[in-house]
């Protein structure tokens, strides 16, 4: 069985990237979308950070909650062969609800992709009270869409959730 990371999270986050569970670099090296093709690291830090490359893996981390994002995944287990969503079996879902009460500033859910979304809305629904948006996943087994246009996607959906405040 294996077994997601704990939510990247604090008191000022608004926005929250969801993933469906870490692939097998992610898992091996202990990082959020650690796999050298996954485009989710150089999408945010050119969104962000003017372009620049991050320094190292909290780099990563504080980028993103200095500007209220954070990050989760839908399923906290699962089985799986290999890294491809298509071959998760028997998933746990995360306890979201309880993470919404403790972290009530959360406004906007950012699917990273159809199978997180789908993973989410199996256990939970779309909440009416958060902005959700299913997003073209950074994966490089999606490859339907060009990075552009993947970027261009993001940059729609994040924007106009950056300048809103907590509640």
């Amino acid at each position: 069985m294996l077994e997601s990371f704990k939510p990247v999270v604090n008191t000022h986050t608004r926005i929250l990237v969801i993933g469906s569970m870490p692939g097998a670099a992610s898992l091996r090296a202990q990082e959020y979308y650690a796999y050298a093709y996954n485009q989710f690291w150089r999408l945010m830090f050119d969104l962000l950070a003017g372009g620049r490359s991050p320094r190292n893996y909290a780099d990563k981390l504080n980028t993103l909650l200095r500007h209220g994002i954070g990050l989760w995944d839908a399923l906290a287990h699962c089985e799986r062969t290999g890294s491809l969503d298509g071959n998760i079996t028997h998933p746990v879902p995360n306890d979201f609800p309880s993470l919404f009460i403790r972290f009530p500033h959360i406004h906007t859910l950012l699917f990273n992709g159809q199978a997180a979304a789908r993973h989410f809305k199996r256990a939970y629904g779309f909440p009416a009270d958060k902005n959700c948006h299913i997003l073209p996943s950074t994966s490089p087994a999606h490859a339907a869409l060009s990075y552009q246009q993947k970027k261009t996607r993001w940059r729609a959906a994040l924007e106009p959730c950056l300048c809103k405040e907590p509640q």
